[in-house]
C-alpha cells in the first residue's frame, strides 16, 4: 500500500528492515498529519492512487500530456507523434489509450475517409499536469544537489571496491 504507516517510536521512524539495536540509523520525522488521508482509503482506492501516481511520474504520459497542453487544443495523432521525440507509434497509441481511459485525454473520432482522430487534454489532465509541474520544477531546481549526491555515492562505491 502506498500509505503504509512505518513503525513509530517516540518521534522516530525506523527505516524498513532496521532493528531497534541499530538506533543510529533512525530518522527523525515530523509527523504533521500529511498522510492522514491514507487512513480513509480502501485497498481499491489505494491501489488506484498508486497506479495514478505511477502514471503521473512515467516518461511518456507526461510528455504526451505536456505536448497536448502546449497545443491548447486538439491535435491529430500524427502531430502528437511528430512532437513527442523518441516515441514509437505503438507506444504512443498505448499511452493515449491509457490516458483516455483515465480521463486525462479525450479522443474524438471524425467519420471521414480516411478517419480523423484528435486528442485533447481534459480539465482533469490539465489539473494533474499543473500539480506535476510543481514537482518537476522542484526537481529541476535541485539537480546540482542530486548530481552531487550521485557523485558522492559513486565515489563511496568506488572506494569500497564494490
Amino acid at each position: 500500500m502506498i500509505c503504509q504507516k512505518p513503525y513509530r517510536a517516540v518521534g522516530f521512524v525506523l527505516k524498513e528492515g532496521t532493528l531497534w539495536s541499530y538506533t543510529y540509523l533512525m530518522v527523525t520525522v515530523v509527523d504533521n498529519g500529511t498522510f492522514d488521508f491514507c487512513e480513509t482509503l480502501t485497498d481499491a482506492q489505494d491501489a488506484l492512487a498508486r497506479e495514478m501516481l505511477e502514471r503521473a511520474s512515467a516518461k511518456w504520459p507526461l510528455r504526451v500530456m505536456h505536448i497536448l497542453a502546449e497545443a491548447k487544443g486538439p491535435l491529430r495523432f500524427s502531430r502528437v507523434l511528430e512532437r513527442v521525440e523518441g516515441i514509437s507509434q505503438k507506444v504512443l497509441t498505448q499511452t493515449l489509450r491509457t490516458l483516455e481511459s483515465d480521463g486525462l485525454v479525450t479522443r474524438t473520432l471524425y467519420p471521414q475517409v480516411p478517419p480523423r482522430v484528435e486528442y485533447e487534454l481534459t480539465p482533469l489532465g490539465g489539473e494533474l499536469l499543473v500539480e506535476v509541474v510543481t514537482l518537476w520544477q522542484w526537481i529541476a531546481n535541485r539537480l546540482p544537489a542530486f548530481e552531487a549526491a550521485r557523485a558522492k555515492a559513486s565515489r563511496a562505491k568506488g572506494a569500497s571496491g564494490s
